[in-house]
Formats: structure tokens, sequence, C-alpha cells
């Protein structure tokens, strides 16, 4: 496997990681189960390195970092949204 290919299997894999759980918490209309520190400390995670590949004109970080920041602020906003229907 060469350096390009690992980066784009990680990327994906990261990518794609909060998906389950955004579509879980969606269907079931409860976060409960999660802490709001995972997605929130993810999200500001993410979206320094999407900041950080900017600064450098790194295309592939830059978009290896949307999806991720997109589900984890949207896990963020719906364990707030749902503080109250047994999270």
């Amino acid at each position: 496997m060469n350096a390009t290919t690992l980066g784009l299997v990680a990327g994906t894999l990261t990518s794609i990681a909060a998906i389950p759980q955004v579509v879980k918490t969606l269907r079931t209309r409860h976060a409960r189960d999660i802490s709001i520190w995972q997605p929130l400390l993810l999200s500001i995670g993410v979206a320094l390195w999407m900041l950080y590949g900017m600064l450098i004109h790194d295309l592939p970080l830059i978009l290896a970092n949307i999806v991720p920041l997109l589900c984890n602020a949207l896990l963020t906003g719906l364990k707030l949204h749902y503080r109250n229907n047994g999270a």
C-alpha cells in the first residue's frame, strides 16, 4: 500500500466514522448515551485540522475534514436539542 492509498483510506474512514451515530440519534430522537464532550472536542479538532489545511493550502486535508466537522457539529447540536428527551 502506498502513501496516497493509505491517506485516502484513512481520510475516508475518519470522514464517515460519525455518520452511524448521527443516523442513530436522529432515528431514536435521544442522545442520552452520548457525552457532549466527544463530538464537541472532535468538532474543534477537525475544524483546527481543516484550518491548518487551509493555511498550508492542502486541499485533500481540507476536504477530508469537512464531513467529520459537519457530522460532529450536528451530533453536538442533537445532544443539546434532545437534552430534555431523556438525554
